[in-house]
């Protein structure tokens, strides 16, 4: 078994921005610039913003936090998206999500340019990754692929089953899979909870992805021997014998599951450090698409 390292990959990738930065600038054009709006003060929301923004310090990136407050108006939101969308020193930004319940995710989503949406959750760059366009792909979708490139993981022909269907992890991460790419140019089943003998068809996988949202949902008996398991879940749980009170647990039971994989990624230090290196690039790409 083989530990898929998402901090190790990530610190390559943003060195490799870094040197990119470096050279922007000495031609004597500004840095790329990513700004991030948060609305409320979800935990979980502030603590990941706050690594968005020294990610963007660690490779060079100009950063901006937007703060707006939890009664902030779905009309407000939205006069800042607009000048946002606008404002030429801005070469992407993100609204993190989820927004409190009355504000309707979509409209926001809608209201993004897409020239700017560097989370690549808008319909035009959502469109794009189905017809092979160049695009912003989603941070996530995005980090795994990149996480199978760098471990050089075989995926040509590979039989590979998605569990979960979001159109931020599931259903880009089928699409993405089913490419004719490197890697890519799998046979993918993209399942979830309601799909009829859900384990059977998870133990017939050649690489599973799991982003069902639920803790520990994939045990030992859904896992193929020597399978590639990519666990895309990160749920906070209490538990009284951390410092912090509170430990992450992913979709998969990882200490169950580890022994019948080739590779696998772990909760901590697994996809997460290449969501925030993905969205890095992304907004390399939009500076260098102005």
């Amino acid at each position: 078994m083989q530990l898929l390292d998402g901090t190790s990959c990530s610190q390559e990738i943003r060195q490799e921005i870094a040197e990119q930065v470096k050279t922007i600038t000495k031609n004597g054009d500004r840095p790329p610039h990513l700004a991030a709006v948060l609305v409320g003060s979800d935990g979980a929301s502030q603590n990941y913003v706050a690594w968005k923004v020294k990610d963007c310090e660690e490779v060079g990136f100009a950063s901006t936090t937007i703060r707006m407050n939890e009664s902030t108006t779905e009309d407000e939101l939205l006069a800042k998206i607009d000048e946002l969308n606008t404002d030429e020193n801005i070469d992407g930004f993100i609204v993190q999500l989820p927004l409190p319940a009355h504000i309707d995710e979509n409209k926001i989503i809608l209201a993004i340019d897409a020239k700017k949406d560097v989370d690549g959750f808008c319909p035009e760059n959502i469109g794009n990754l189905c017809l092979g366009l160049p695009t912003f792909i989603s941070a996530t979708p995005n980090g795994i692929m990149e996480l199978l490139r760098r471990y050089n993981i075989e995926t040509k022909g590979k039989n590979c089953v998605v569990l979960g269907r979001s159109n931020i992890v599931g259903t880009p991460m089928a699409i993405l899979m089913s490419r004719n790419t490197n890697p890519g140019n799998a046979t993918v089943t993209l399942a979830h909870s309601r799909t009829e003998n859900l384990t059977e068809l998870c133990a017939s996988a050649d690489i599973l992805i799991v982003a069902i949202g639920k803790t520990e949902f994939v045990t030992a008996e859904m896992v193929k021997e020597g399978a590639v398991v990519i666990d895309v879940g990160q749920t906070r749980v209490t538990d009284a014998s951390k410092k912090s009170g509170f430990r992450n647990v992913g979709d998969v039971d990882f200490d169950n599951v580890k022994e019948k994989c080739s590779f696998i990624s772990y909760t901590n230090g697994g996809v997460g450090p290449m969501t925030r290196a993905s969205l890095l690039q992304n907004t390399l790409k939009a500076h260098q698409r102005r």
